[in-house]
């Protein structure tokens, strides 16, 4: 079963394991999104996230190019942004899930963040 499937009332909402195999990946797999502030995204990223931080498309911005038209992963620190982000980009059309504990579980489950450089990063 697509963990794209969509649940009662809002997107769907999935664990960083049922994530993981899918996001980021390589043409036709899904786009991770990174909705966190620009601040938290400088210090530590998932690596090949895209970024677009929740203030973006509330205030009608589109998806990054590299996000077009691409089954969504969501995610932020905690999961309370990339829920309600997750929400509004299944509103306007698009196939997007939110990742329960964000950043902090991903890190707490040994997967890397990176910074800006490219070097270890930590989770803002």
């Amino acid at each position: 079963m697509s963990i794209f499937r969509r649940a009662r009332g809002g997107p769907s909402r999935v664990s960083v394991q049922e994530a993981r195999p899918r996001a980021p990946g390589a043409a036709g797999h899904a786009v991770l999104l990174e909705v966190r502030e620009p601040c938290e995204w400088q210090v530590g990223r998932a690596p090949r996230a895209v970024h677009l931080p929740l203030s973006a498309p509330a205030a009608g911005a589109g998806l990054p190019a590299q996000a077009q038209e691409r089954p969504l992963v969501v995610i932020c620190r905690s999961g309370n942004r990339s829920r309600q982000d997750a929400e509004l980009l299944v509103a306007r059309g698009s196939e997007a899930v939110d990742v329960i504990g964000g950043m902090r579980e991903r890190a707490g489950s040994g997967l890397p963040a990176v910074d800006a450089r490219g070097r270890n990063g930590t989770v803002a």
